[in-house]
């Protein structure tokens, strides 16, 4: 394990997480190093003993360059009251912090320093201007207005809110004058250019019609009041916010063909190129609803096809309570794959991209995989695909915690919300017969000295050495930062896919990068935000090389243009904006 800076808190860290390692492959080890670099963040859900139901639903994050100095800032959504009259005090754990809750923008102080590398994150929440004081879910960061400079999208129960980052550290909430509002119970949000105008649209994610008001008490098998599920409220539409350029949005909902599709119950959403047809489809996870899986049929038309593609229901025909999804190529067959989470007593899922350039096919390869008996017991949120012990497959990391009582936890005055769960991680192996499988890591890999209610899980290379790191999010409960310890010297490459502006800054998002290796198959990435739940990760790519030699790389954008670079340097990342690469012909794909 190389050396980590930080003080006491991270070594003592590092004692209680041994590494869980694999002959011949990196050791897998994270530090909590929530203490040393500054994150002291609790999440708050307002709960009152009326198990009002979105108290167990949030809250999310988003790690983000908000001022442009090349590391990851951290922005937390936070909760807040709801019922009890509006005095917190009577709250089942009361708010002990200064000042009504409210979200928090962090700036990472990254210092580099006799080949040390140290992060101290500072609260600069009141002199950014945001003020965050509704009841938060999610959050997406992206440079909805194309001035250089990356903004965010914040989802709540009720009222979103758009601020507009300003470029000298501040913020400034442009939510009416953008015209990208939305008063429903909205969870998640992707930007991703999907009209092919290289500017980035908003696909908002909306849950339940859920007030005080319409709260409905429910009980388990036992008779005994727990918190509802979704079944007992209706669904709300999704709604899509072209963009015009300038970070202004008309709602392009109906033109597009949304309205016709039976809403859902939507918590997670993902956007990529998932038919091979050079165009950006979304796909949203629906909890005890099919999933829906929106193909680009590039006029501006999005044409709902998860039930034909396989992609809306598990092997067995039945719909799960999807909540997070991630993408990724997890066989290495060069098309992004997806994989979902799911409540207790269902199986989270793998499906295995099996499409053709314009007609989408996916697989359910949950127990080929091996995937499905270690989530039957858990209840599974924010999930990535990252390649965690460096040896160039994509894993899996998934975070967990109960919405509803597990019979013997009771609800007790020291223990008020008993919904805590391991969280896990997935290393990908060889399978039999040649195909690839997940092998469980060692449990506690992604816990502290206990587990939480985690909801959220954003990886990110905060550090910038090269792997990636997690922040989770827990309901009622840490923000905790796990910064992976893997290792990776010079033996990696940086990508970052960049949209041209006056610096050539603005995060391109739902772009596929493939890096091209000599005498190996190429090794093919999503980059962007969307994915996991409620949050909002690095826009940027860390590719670990195992001693391999790049030829190139390849960066396919949103309006289908594939361009190409020659290999960047190692250990460090390279800026790949568009139209600078040599631009490679349609007629070139099947080179891949």
């Amino acid at each position: 394990m190389r050396a980590v800076p930080g003080g006491v808190a991270v070594w003592v860290a590092a004692a209680l997480l041994p590494a869980f390692a694999r002959a011949g492959e990196g050791d897998v080890l994270f530090v909590d190093a929530t203490r040393s670099a500054g994150l002291d963040f609790r999440h708050w859900n307002g709960m009152s003993g009326q198990l009002y139901y979105p108290e167990v639903v949030g809250a999310g994050a988003a790690l983000f360059d908000y001022d442009n100095d090349g590391d990851l800032d951290l922005y937390l959504v936070q909760g807040n009251l709801l019922g009890a009259d509006g005095d917190r005090t009577r709250a089942t754990v009361p708010w002990t912090g200064e000042g009504p809750p409210r979200d928090r923008l962090l700036r990472n102080d990254l210092e580099h320093s006799d080949g040390r590398t140290t992060i101290r994150f500072v609260d600069v929440t009141e002199e950014s201007g945001i003020s965050a004081f509704g009841y938060g879910m999610g959050v997406t960061a992206s440079d909805l207005d194309n001035d250089g400079w990356t903004d965010l999208y914040v989802l709540n129960l009720g009222g979103n809110q758009l601020w507009r980052n300003e470029g000298d550290g501040t913020f400034t909430d442009r939510t009416e004058a953008s015209g990208a509002d939305d008063s429903r119970w909205s969870i998640a949000a992707a930007a991703a250019d999907y009209d092919g105008d290289l500017d980035l649209d908003l696909f908002v994610v909306n849950y339940l019609n859920f007030s005080l008001v319409t709260h409905k008490t429910c009980l388990t098998e036992r008779g005994e009041i727990d918190y509802c599920l979704p079944s007992a409220y209706q669904p709300v539409p999704d709604r899509l916010l072209r963009n015009d350029g300038a970070g202004r949005f008309t709602d392009a909902t109906v033109e597009a063909g949304l309205s016709g599709t039976r809403p859902g119950n939507g918590l997670g959403v993902l956007v990529a190129d998932l038919d091979g047809d050079r165009r950006l489809d979304f796909y949203v996870a629906n909890d005890l609803m099919p999933n829906h899986l929106w193909i680009n049929a590039g006029n501006g038309d999005l044409a709902e096809e998860g039930l034909i593609s396989g992609a809306a229901l598990n092997a067995d025909g039945e719909a799960e309570a999807s909540m997070g999804v991630a993408g990724g190529d997890y066989d290495g067959d060069g098309d992004l794959d997806l994989f979902l989470t799911h409540f207790h007593r269902e199986t989270n899922t793998l499906y295995r991209n099996d499409s053709e350039p314009g007609a989408p096919a996916f697989r359910d390869r949950t127990n080929a995989a091996a995937l499905a008996r270690p989530s039957w017991d858990a209840t599974s949120f924010g999930t990535v695909f990252l390649d965690l012990d460096l040896d160039g497959w994509l894993d899996l990391a998934v975070v967990n915690g109960a919405v509803t009582f597990a019979a013997g936890r009771p609800r007790t005055e020291d223990d008020p919300f008993p919904l805590d769960q391991p969280n896990q991680a997935f290393l990908n192996v060889p399978g039999n017969g040649g195909g690839r499988r997940f092998e469980t890591a060692r449990t506690g890999l992604l816990d502290g000295a206990s587990p939480h209610v985690s909801r959220a899980l954003v990886s990110g290379d905060i550090d910038n050495d090269g792997d990636t790191d997690l922040v989770i999010t827990n309901n009622n409960g840490p923000a905790r930062l796990l910064l992976n310890q893997a290792g990776t010297g010079d033996d990696w490459i940086g990508l970052a896919p960049r949209l041209t502006d006056a610096q050539g800054r603005r995060p391109a998002s739902g772009v596929t990068v493939r890096v091209h290796r000599d005498g190996a198959p190429p090794l093919v990435r999503l980059a962007g935000t969307s994915g996991s739940y409620t949050s909002s990760g690095d826009p940027r790519v860390a590719v670990s090389l195992g001693g391999a030699t790049v030829t190139r790389v390849e960066v396919q954008w949103s309006d289908g243009t594939v361009e190409e670079w020659p290999a960047p340097p190692p250990g460090a990342y390279t800026d790949l904006v568009r139209s600078t690469g040599a631009e490679r012909a349609r007629t070139q794909d099947k080179q891949r």
